[in-house]
């Protein structure tokens, strides 16, 4: 019985749209939505703009809307356009020439939030990259516009310009990307995911570039990397007995990888006594401690303990290898890095000794009467990265840029792409960050 008033009112529905139909001179159709399409697609097929088709089903203008295999909707004639401006925030201006990269930007672009005063901030140095690359002779058109978390996506999409963009940037969030990816594809632009997301429909749309490294990936790259790059030393892992870490999926995808290339690996715990924490270690080779965690407290304990078994066994060689977080206790840690020969992988890595990153700083301030937020990485100086990565890129090799040539240049975010599958490009980028023994930082990129 409930399967049987399930299909009455689905038939109620159908009725009073045909009805609708038959009585509006103003619909031209009905149409069944198949399965894989978009409203971008179906749009296109009837010769109508996005906004007429949601103004002829308002049920579109709802954020969560998710077009259904088997809805029945309504296509309307053809006529006056209902295109919404799109909110110009660049702080200055970008001509454009008869050849010229048209970017949309597709980011909460507010004031009311941390999360629009971040994207202010990224899309600020985007903006900075558009005017050194205009100084190399390319022509940029960029198409800003503000998306909250509750922002019309479809409407915004409707933007006039939008479908002409050869790259955008964007959304923030992950319950935007399917809409805008699917936008992307139909039109052919390049979709760059800068930041953080859910989901994976990377793997299934080839004009995603997604930034963002999900933990798992990353942590395979590193892996990797280790191995080859440490082969010869002796691994000690601390279980710092922090039942709230995050850091099994890199020690125990670690550990497997050590076992299956027979490097040697002892596994000791922070509350050891002197004799077994020391023996956990190699007098022959240099050994390389891992922690089990990326928090603060335990990192010094470690530390403690370390210069204990360093003031009792002088010969012994310890390395450190960290977490990202641990960048971010650089200024009450930096002496121990160097100390103990320190390696920190990371995605990103803002180096304030760089004379690049602070000419970078003093434009920002000249242009906007303000610094860049103290976040790690700096949101300025990404955008600063991946605008001159993507426009560039773009601007010089069109359709067929891929991505896949590293950025030796880049300020703060390492960027190189593969191709996953018949999918699109997940950024491979890293970098250890190295505080060598002679108090010196030095980056090794990959």
């Amino acid at each position: 019985m409930r399967h049987f008033s399930r299909y009455i009112v689905l038939f109620l529905v159908f009725f009073a749209a045909f009805d609708m139909f038959a009585q509006n001179k103003d619909v031209q159709d009905m149409h069944k939505v198949k399965r894989s399409e978009t409203i971008f697609g179906i749009a296109r097929k009837y010769g109508i703009t996005v906004s007429e088709l949601i103004k002829a089903n308002p049920e579109m203008n709802d954020p969560n809307y998710e077009l259904k295999k088997g809805d029945y909707i309504i296509i309307p004639k053809s006529g006056k356009s209902l295109v919404s401006k799109s909110v110009n925030t660049s702080d200055k201006a970008i001509k454009t020439s008869s050849k010229s990269v048209k970017v949309g930007v597709l980011l909460p672009l507010h004031n009311v939030d941390g999360d629009g005063r971040r994207m202010l901030e990224y899309y600020r140095g985007l903006l900075m990259a558009c005017d050194d690359l205009k100084k190399e002779g390319l022509s940029i058109e960029i198409n800003a516009c503000n998306l909250p978390i509750d922002g019309n996506v479809y409407q915004t999409l409707s933007t006039a310009g939008l479908n002409k963009a050869d790259v955008i940037f964007g959304p923030l969030y992950t319950k935007q990307v399917k809409p805008i990816a699917d936008f992307a594809k139909d039109n052919g632009a390049k979709l760059v995911i800068p930041f953080s997301i859910n989901g994976n429909d990377v793997a299934s749309n080839s004009n995603i570039f997604q930034v963002y490294q999900s933990p798992e990936y990353f942590y395979n790259e590193v892996i990797k990397h280790f191995v080859y790059r440490f082969s010869n030393y002796h691994v000690v892992v601390i279980d710092c007995n922090d039942r709230t870490s995050d850091k099994g999926v890199f020690t125990f995808g670690l550990r497997k990888e050590l076992e299956a290339r027979n490097i040697s690996c002892n596994v000791t715990n922070l509350n050891s006594s002197d004799a077994m924490f020391a023996k956990s270690f190699s007098a022959v080779k240099p050994n390389m401690v891992i922690l089990n965690t990326g928090r603060s407290p335990e990192l010094n304990q470690v530390l403690e303990r370390l210069d204990a078994l360093t003031g009792e066994h002088p010969s012994l060689a310890v390395s450190l290898f960290g977490y990202t977080e641990w960048l971010m206790y650089v200024k009450y840690n930096q002496e121990k890095f160097f100390k103990y020969d320190t390696y920190i992988p990371t995605a990103a890595y803002y180096n304030s000794y760089s004379t690049k990153v602070k000419t970078l700083e003093n434009r920002y301030m000249r242009w906007f009467k303000s610094s860049m937020m103290d976040y790690l990485p700096r949101f300025a100086l990404t955008g600063y990265d991946h605008g001159m990565f993507f426009l560039r890129g773009i601007y010089n090799n069109g359709k067929k840029f891929n991505g896949s040539t590293a950025d030796k240049n880049a300020v703060q975010t390492p960027l190189h792409f593969t191709k996953l599958g018949s999918g699109g490009y997940q950024n491979a980028g890293f970098m250890f960050v190295h505080y060598n023994r002679n108090n010196t930082i030095s980056l090794i990129n990959f």
